[in-house]
């Protein structure tokens, strides 16, 4: 009987230890200074430094501005992965400090990591900045205001074509969309534009109301000249149905047997 015992104790203990461990390289990041209207973004890396494989089931944000994205496949014993947080800093000033918690199997189920740091406003970039610097810095030209799709069949999501050039003399990065409606957003993420060079950006545009619809959009960036938030402005007439009118009262009209 003492014999049984001790084999389950030590079958029990063994079990214990039988366990993924997720080791983080850092759990928390300082940004520093960000400038406003950017994407800082952070890839916190981690290995298992247990004996069995982990898996992360979520990565919950503490708040709406951070997008959490992490190794969704079971990471093995010895092998790494990454959390990555992207937070948004368009339309947020000032200090920040933000935290996303790992949900996993593995022994410590909950880890809690933090971004911090904070966002300049345009203002507060120049102040930063020699007179060198801002002839260097990247200039946003944007090929036309506004864009109008007319009339526009509700629940419809729609792209507008846009030409964004980079007068300046370093890469133009393009950053977070802000609108009142939350109804607009890229269609891909903008890639860098090189000095000199110009690129297309399709905005997806699927207002909610029914109506004349024109919503303001504020493209950021990281020029730091006046243009360097520039503004646009989608239009539609947004309808119940595009069909029309006669096939609209046909298909509600009741049809007798014959």
């Amino acid at each position: 009987m003492r014999y049984l015992f001790a084999l389950a104790l030590l079958a029990g203990a063994l079990g214990a230890r039988a366990q993924g461990v997720l080791t983080f390289e850092q759990e928390l990041h300082d940004f520093g200074s960000v400038p406003e209207g950017t994407q800082a973004a952070h890839e916190f890396r981690f290995k298992n430094t247990g004996n069995q494989p982990v898996v992360i089931a979520n990565v919950q944000a503490s708040c709406g501005c951070t997008t959490p994205d992490w190794t969704k496949t079971p990471v093995l014993p010895g092998k790494s992965g990454v959390v990555r947080a992207v937070y948004s800093s368009a339309g947020r000033p000032g200090v920040f400090s933000k935290t996303v918690t790992v949900s996993s199997n593995a022994a410590i189920g909950s880890q809690v990591l933090t971004i911090k740091g904070t966002v300049l406003t345009k203002e507060e970039q120049k102040k930063t900045l020699t007179p060198a610097d801002l002839a260097r810095s990247p200039r946003l030209v944007l090929d036309k205001p506004d864009h109008d799709f007319g009339r526009l069949e509700a629940g419809q999501q729609l792209t507008a074509h846009f030409v964004v050039r980079n007068a300046g003399k370093s890469p133009l990065v393009l950053g977070a969309l802000t609108s009142a409606c939350y109804c607009v957003g890229y269609k891909t993420p903008p890639a860098p534009i090189a000095p000199g060079q110009s690129a297309a950006v399709d905005l997806v545009y699927a207002p909610r109301q029914l109506g004349a619809a024109a919503d303001a959009v504020v493209l950021h960036s990281n020029d730091v000249t006046a243009t360097g938030d520039a503004k646009l402005t989608l239009r539609a007439t947004v309808v119940r149905t595009l069909a029309p009118e006669s096939l609209v009262k046909e298909s509600g009209t009741a049809v007798p047997f014959k």
